[in-house]
Formats: C-alpha cells, sequence, structure tokens
C-alpha cells in the first residue's frame, strides 16, 4: 500500500478497494492519470487505486514524474521531546534533498544538523518513507519520496535556525504541544509520519 498526497489531498495505492470518498480499479496509467486530475482540478479530498499487481502499479504511477529523493528525521532527546523546524509559517520536521554518491542515513544526519545547527546527532532506525507530489516553476511534475528516520540526541543544545532556508524557528515540543501546536498547522506527511513513530513507541 502506497500513499501519496497530492496538494494535501490523499491517493491511496492499494490491493483491495478501500472505503475512501472515490475508489478506481487499476486497469492501466490512464487509471493514474484520471485518479491525479479528479485529486488536481475538482473537490475530491481522497481517492484509492486498487489493483492486483500493487508494485506494477507503483512502478507506473513513478513513470508520471520526476523522482526526487529527500531524507529526515525525528529527533528525540533524553525527555521524550520532539525537534520540529518552522518555515513558512508551517511546523515541519528537518529533512531535505539527498546529495549524489549520499546514503539515506548520512543524508538524514546531514541535513538536520543543517537545519538546526545541532552536532552529534545519532541515528537510531529507519522508521518509513512518505510521498507527496508538487509542479516545479517549470511545469515539472514531482514525486518527492522522504526517508524518515529515528534520531537521538543527548548533547549541548546549540539549535537555531538556519535562516538562508527560510527557516525561523527550532523548538524542541512535547506530546501535548504537538497535538495542540504543531498538528494543526502542519502538513498531513508530518502528522503520518509522527503518528506512526508514536504508534511503534506505544508496541
Amino acid at each position: 500500500m502506497y500513499k501519496v498526497f497530492v496538494n494535501e489531498k490523499k491517493l491511496l495505492l492499494s490491493k483491495q478497494s478501500e472505503n475512501l470518498e472515490k475508489t478506481l480499479g487499476y486497469e492501466n496509467v490512464t487509471t493514474l492519470e484520471i485518479a491525479l486530475d479528479l485529486l488536481e482540478n475538482t473537490s475530491v479530498r481522497e481517492l484509492n487505486v486498487f489493483g492486483e499487481n500493487i508494485e506494477e502499479i507503483w512502478a507506473e504511477f513513478q513513470k508520471l514524474f520526476r523522482i526526487i529523493e529527500a531524507a529526515g528525521g525525528l529527533v528525540n532527546n533524553p525527555d521524550g521531546d520532539i525537534l520540529f523546524i518552522k518555515r513558512l509559517g508551517k511546523w515541519d520536521l528537518p529533512k531535505g534533498k539527498m546529495e549524489k554518491g549520499e546514503s539515506r542515513e548520512e543524508s538524514a544526519v546531514r541535513e538536520i544538523e543543517e537545519e538546526t545547527g545541532l552536532k552529534d546527532v545519532e541515528l537510531v532506525q529507519f522508521i518509513n518513507t512518505t510521498y507527496h507530489i508538487y509542479v516545479e516553476r517549470n511545469g515539472d511534475k514531482v514525486l518527492k519520496c522522504t526517508h524518515w528516520f529515528e534520531m537521538n540526541f543527548d548533547g549541548e543544545d546549540t539549535s537555531k535556525p538556519q535562516s538562508e532556508e527560510g527557516i525561523t524557528e527550532v523548538a524542541w515540543k512535547k506530546t501535548t504541544q504537538i497535538e495542540e501546536e504543531v498538528f494543526p498547522s502542519t502538513f498531513k506527511n508530518i502528522k503520518l509520519i509522527v503518528k506512526e513513530f508514536w504508534d511503534t513507541k506505544t508496541k
């Protein structure tokens, strides 16, 4: 199953039909083009494309886009707080594009240290990958795949926002603050990965 966000609307690619606002049985790549058109140009908020061979559907879907890979992390401190950044008025998690020759892990650590000013962030484990679509100024459609990692930080708090990247704030947030302050002003992908991370901690 793959969840992709299109302008904050959900596209779910799955084997079986899911109970969403609209469902389409996969026939060929045209099914995917219709699904994207509905999400981009109508009031449909969530849509499910289903078909038996999910990996084939995913491969066809990826061909419709230029793929950009990014990596980032959920950084925890010993108090169990999570580190967030604020950019363009929205809360986000530190992340960025992978550079040529970098592993996902190297990229995640580098981006976190660059965007937040922290040093010696410890990588714990991979959490999941999130997907969202956007259109570049030149009209290129991009599928951004962000690989998320759990991180720990237990050093001197040298956090400061990377202003040249448009980051205005770096802040540690407790669970209640995340639910009350961050979630109302963040992206669905970020909510998704934070909740998934919390789920792994409560199991």
